[in-house]
Formats: C-alpha cells, structure tokens, sequence
C-alpha cells in the first residue's frame, strides 16, 4: 500500500517542517490548510512542497495522520514563495510569517451567523437629539450596532437604547454574505493632461507581467486619482487590487475618495478591526470576492487567488518598516510579491526614497512622473525663521514671525498648521530641587508628560503613573517642571496667544482609529478648526483646501542623532507637511523654525532645490558605502539579566566571521539599552553590496549557543538604530 505523505509547516515558530500521513479520501496539496496533531494538541499548518524544506526524515510507520483539511482555497504558489523569500532574507522563521498570512483563526471556521439591526419605524418614547438624528441618518440601512454607529456619528449606547426602546430590531444574517463590488467606470475623474498621460501609463501595464513603477508627483499633483485608474483597468480585467497605507489614520479618508470615484468602498483590512469584520474580510480575499482590499502592510500576506495590481501609497514612509516580530519592509517586499505574481506594483510618493530613486537610475524600476499640482494650485512658498535671530519670548516656542503669520491667518477665515513631531506635553519632567529626572522603570528613556491625560508615560514599552505631587527623590512638593515642548504645549502657546481660535490637536493619542481620523477630516472641512497642532501623522494624505499656512515649530528636532537617513527623513517630513499647505486656489506659504538656516536640508528647502539635496545626499551614501550602495543588519541581544545579555553578546562578537568585504561592530549597548525590561546589546554589521549577508550571518549565529532566557533577533536592513 502507498502511503501519501505531506509536509507540514505549522504556525508553531518553535518547530521545523513536520511530515504526516494523508488519510485515505483526503485531499491535500501543496498551500493546503491542514489541521496536524503534535502530542495532545492540534495545530494549524500549511502543506508544502517536500523538495522545498528539507525535514528530519520518519518511515512510513510512524507517520501520524492528518486530523483534517480546512474548507478554504489552498494558498497559491506565488504566496508561498513569498512566505520562503520574506523568511530567507529578513531570516526569520518561515511559521513567523505564515502567521501573518492566516491571521484569523475565526476565518477558517465554516459559515457564520451574526447579528445585524434595523430601522422598525417605531418612534422611542423618549426622543433625544442624538437618539432623533441617529434614526434620521440610519432609515433604511442596516448593520451591526458599530457600524450603524459610525455611520451615524453617534455612540453605540446610543443604538443600544434605541434598541431597548424597539426602534431598532435585531436580524440574524449570514457572516459571509455578498461584498459590494466597485465599478470601474463608477465616477471617473476629470484629469488635466500630466494625469491622463500618467494614469494611460499606469492602466497599460495591468495584465502585462511584472512592472516595478515609481510614481514621482509633487503634493496636490493627484497621485491617487492616477492610480485609481490603474484599479479601475484590473477591475475590468477581473482582478484583484491591493493598496497599501502607512497609518491606519488614513484609511478613513481613502475610504471615502475611494467611494466616491467607484461607487461603494474597498475592503479595509487593519488592526481596528472587529473578529467578524477580519473574518469577513479574510474570507472574501482568499475566495476571490473581496476586488479591492486597502489595509496596513499586513495586507500584503493575505491570500489574494487573483491579484492583479498593488499600490504601495506614501511608499518612502518609514513605518512600512515592521520593527518587531518578523523585521520586514513592506514596500520591498511588495515588489517581491507582485515579482512573484507577475504584476505590476506602483511605488507613490511626493519624496521617493534614494533606495527607490537608485532602483529608476539602474533600469530596473520605471519612473512616472506628476511635476506640477492640480487644477493651477501652486507649491507653497517656504522661507527659514533663524531662532537666533528672531527668538520666542522667554517660556514660549513660537517665533513673532511666525505668531504674526497666524494672526495674519485667522484674520483671513484661513486655517493653520502647526508641526511638532513630539507627542504629550514636555519629553522630560525633572525636579527644580535636585534635579531628579523621571525615567521609565522598564526602559532607558524619559517619561513624557501628557497633561491632557493626567499621566506620564513611556512611548516605547506604554508604561504609565499620575504625575506625583511631591519628587520622590527629595519629597519637595510642587517642584516638578516641565523641559521642552510637546504639541500639547503649543497647543496651550496657541490658546494663550489667540484665546478665540478653535485648535486640534492630531496625533496617535487623539486619532487612534479611522473614525476619529474621520471627525477629525469633517471638522476640518466644515471650518470648525482653525489652527492645528500636529505630528508626523499630519504630514500625509490629508487634503484640506481652506489650509494656507504651515509653521514647522522645530525643524532641527529630526537631525539630531546619528540615524543613516535623517538628513532624508527631516526633509520629506518637512516636505511633505509643507504640501498640506495651499493645496486649492490660494497660495500657501511655510515657515520652518531653525536654529541653523544654513543646514543642508533646510537650505534645500527653502531653495525648492531635492534634486541637489539628493544628489548630495546619495553621493555621500555612496562615499560610505551605506545602503543602497552597501548592507546593514543588525544583531540585538536582549535579557531581562544585563551580564547574560553582555556575555551572548560578545560570544557572538568573538564569532564573527573574517569575510571579505564585512566589517562588524560591536557588541555596544543599543542606545534603548533596556527596553521593556529587556537589557540590550547590539552588533552592526556592514557589507558590500553584492554579499549574501544572510547566509553568512545564518551560519554564524548556527554556531553560538545561548540560554532560552536570551533573545537574538537579526533586522536585516534595519530603519531603526536604537
């Protein structure tokens, strides 16, 4: 008798490839979902081709069966070689990243039932406002209490008393019913010249086999209504899209752009989502339903049986750089996924990156370009407030220029922007006494104030207590101060100076989801903001007609350190929130704070001269050696004991390899060197270009033994250098 053979990768990372007996009548092949019994338990996996991954061979006889196959479409081939490039370069393990492509175990399950209300036409015996604008908006529609709520802008206590009171009536439907399709030909734009030539270019390529495209377009050039037209081609061809955001803040937005030019919106797909939305979500991706799906750069895993198109949106955004678990970057790998699928993949930013600039100078990217705003709208202006000559008053931190900028502003009914890439009040709150500083117990690094919420709290591990009364070093009362701003304080400098402007302020602690992210956007549309206080998280994607003034508050903040890109990092942040500004028909203007006007980022801002800061910038990466003209990777050593972590890391350190053309340095303390609790330890390791960097360090680390108690995590590329 033949015994069928199958060999599994379960989402276990602890365990290698496992083989197992095919029960007679079942069908597995390879990308099948299988359910595999380890002892007593019973895990998820995937089959895999046997000549793939080698694995500790078992006779025939002591193979056990299968407990099952999962009634979902197998995992295409694409996505599987996929899972092994993510895995081989970013060397990590290969069910780390399979995790990622079965995020949902709920999704797996067979068919659903859940819970949805609607109108039942019966006036509540007690109407309140919101109560009576809840049924006005939601006549006719139906939905879970979340949705309904969202949709109505109101709490979902709200419904859930309208549901007491009968005017709403719970249906039972199926989890897995119908997504809406978009329609290609829905709204389509009125697109100047530059954009029609552009979006032909970009449509063209859908069908034809794998094109890499950088999509280069000034601020307020239309990017996004160029690419739509690529989406709309692969929904006439029958295909799936993917796009991929930076900020789930963003999805919101998109959401409704995206609506409105093709009649219904895409499936969103973030880490906001309820266990049935990620199901539903999950379920019409993997059977082909789902056309276009918008998400974080999780999305980029799921199992699309049919993809014809991905869009990397803001691709030089930094945070497409996953910084724990498997260390990948979103917008490289996107390009292996869609080289895989045989697909085009569109790059789109207002500042591409140099690594992606290098890619169009070598041929091997195409490049499309949007040089001028749409609908006449004009860059704005941006001129250098020098700090040493014109200083804020004493305990303030906005120049007289720049204050007589917004008065100017708000005189005129326009609004404002103000950028401080620092969350909370003050990053550092110390003792006047005796000079106590209050530092995370967890982490090497200040506890930030956040006055708004009553705390302090650490933006690495999330460690939080109430601001004391009283030091604790020295028992002093009322002596703590405040070093350094945050937005909250300039939002607070802003209510001082112009007690009737209407100020928000936007960072990830007010805008956490994308219905805040969407308040936010109406609020701003219907001018009922005037000026806005704002992170790195305003820099992007917003389009706000009525904002003609941006005050970078300090634009020195980001060039401090000796972070590899933060001479590129500061300027497209500067940049790109310049964009926001004068995005309609009136002109805008910018005003960046600075100690040091003749800085090469700052001059090259206010010149409007990228072209010469890029190549200055690429030419002294290319002097270095540094990426993308040479390889980093970084080896983090991390143990709750600092000696054990010390003395791993120096074994490794001892093991190095002689290899030609690498250099490693260290071990040294990172500069977080607790996080988390975790004492930290690092090595870089620097490379030419063309070495296998990865193999070399698999087989270096392969020959270091160290206690369960140390982690070692490799970040090839890494983005991160704390």
């Amino acid at each position: 008798m033949i015994i069928r053979r199958a060999r599994v990768v379960t989402l276990n990372a602890a365990l290698g490839p496992l083989d197992y007996r095919v029960p007679e009548g079942m069908n597995v092949e390879p990308g099948s979902i299988v359910v595999a019994p380890l002892g007593p338990r019973q895990l998820l996996g995937v089959a895999w081709e046997p000549e793939r991954l080698p694995a500790t061979e078992v006779p025939d006889s002591r193979l056990r069966p299968l407990a099952g196959v999962v009634d979902v479409p197998a995992l295409a081939a694409p996505l599987r070689r996929l899972c092994e490039w993510t895995a081989d370069y970013y060397l990590a393990p290969l069910a780390s990243v399979l995790r990622m492509v079965l995020p949902s175990s709920a999704a797996l399950d067979g068919p659903r039932q859940l819970i949805e209300y609607r109108p039942t036409g019966l006036a509540p015996a007690r109407l309140t406002p919101r109560r009576e604008k809840a049924l006005a908006v939601l006549e006719g529609r139906q939905g879970t209490i979340r949705e309904l709520a969202h949709h109505a802008g109101v709490s979902d206590a709200v419904l859930r008393g309208l549901v007491n009171a009968g005017a709403l009536e719970a249906i039972a439907v199926d989890a897995d019913r119908p997504l809406p399709r978009p329609r290609p030909d829905f709204a389509p734009p009125e697109l100047n010249d530059d954009q029609r030539e552009a979006s032909a270019s970009l449509a063209a390529s859908v069908g034809k086999g794998f094109d890499p495209v950088l999509l280069d377009g000034v601020t307020g050039s239309g990017k996004t209504e160029v690419y739509f037209e690529a989406i709309a081609e692969c929904l006439r061809q029958g295909k799936q899209a993917l796009v991929l955001l930076p900020e789930i803040a963003l999805t919101e937005p998109f959401l409704k752009r995206f609506d409105a030019r093709f009649g219904c919106a895409p499936v969103a797909w973030h880490s906001d989502l309820r266990s049935s939305q990620r199901r539903r979500a999950w379920r019409g991706i993997a059977s082909g339903e789902a056309a276009v799906t918008v998400g974080a750069r999780s999305a980029l895993f799921l199992p699309y049986p049919n993809l014809g198109l991905i869009v990397v949106d803001e691709a030089h955004e930094p945070s497409f750089k996953q910084e724990d678990g498997v260390q990948y970057h979103a917008r490289d790998t996107a390009v292996m996924r869609a080289r895989f699928e045989g697909i085009p993949v569109i790059l789109s930013t207002a500042t591409p990156p140099i690594e992606s600039r290098h890619m169009v100078e070598l041929g091997r990217y195409r490049e499309v370009s949007l040089p001028q705003r749409f609908a006449g709208a004009s860059l704005p202006d941006i001129s250098a407030i020098d700090l040493t000559q014109d200083p804020p008053p004493r305990g303030r931190w906005l120049a007289p220029s720049l204050v007589t900028e917004i008065e100017t502003n708000l005189e005129r009914g326009d609004q404002s922007l103000l950028f401080l890439n620092r969350r909370g009040f003050a990053p550092l709150t110390l003792c006047r006494h005796c000079g106590h500083r209050f530092q995370c117990p967890n982490c090497t690094a200040w506890m930030v104030e956040h006055r708004l919420m009553h705390r302090l709290a650490c933006h690495h591990c999330g460690h939080v207590m109430p601001p004391p009364k009283a030091c604790p070093e020295c028992g002093e009362e009322d002596s703590l101060v405040a070093c350094g701003p945050g937005v909250e304080r300039i939002a607070d400098e802003v209510a001082e100076l112009f007690p009737e402007a209407r100020t928000a302020i936007v960072t990830s602690d007010t805008i956490w989801s994308p219905l805040r992210a969407a308040e936010f956007v109406g609020a701003m549309e219907a001018g009922a903001i005037d000026v806005v206080i704002g992170t790195q998280l305003v820099t992007k994607g917003y389009h706000f007609p009525n904002l003609t003034l941006v005050g970078v508050v300090d634009a020195d903040l980001g060039l401090a350190g000796g972070d590899l890109r933060a001479a590129e990092r500061s300027f497209q942040q500067i940049q790109q929130v310049a964009g926001r500004a004068g995005r309609a028909d009136k002109p805008g203007r910018v005003f960046v704070q600075t100690h040091d006007p003749d800085a090469p980022v700052i001059a090259a801002l206010v010149k409007g001269d990228a072209p010469g800061f890029y190549a200055a910038e690429t030419e002294a990466r290319r002097e270095a050696a540094m990426p993308p003209f040479g390889r980093l990777a970084a080896i983090v050593v991390s143990a709750e004991d600092a000696s054990e972590a010390d003395a791993v890391a120096r074994r490794i350190g001892h093991a190095a390899p002689d290899v030609e053309g690498m250099a490693v340095f260290g071990p040294a303390p990172a500069p977080l060197a607790m996080l988390r609790g975790r004492y930290r330890q690092r090595l870089l390791v620097h490379a030419r270009r063309n070495l296998d960097v990865q193999d070399v360090i698999r087989d270096w680390l392969a020959a270091v033994e160290w206690s369960a108690k140390v982690r070692v995590s490799v970040d090839v590329d890494p983005y991160s250098f704390v």
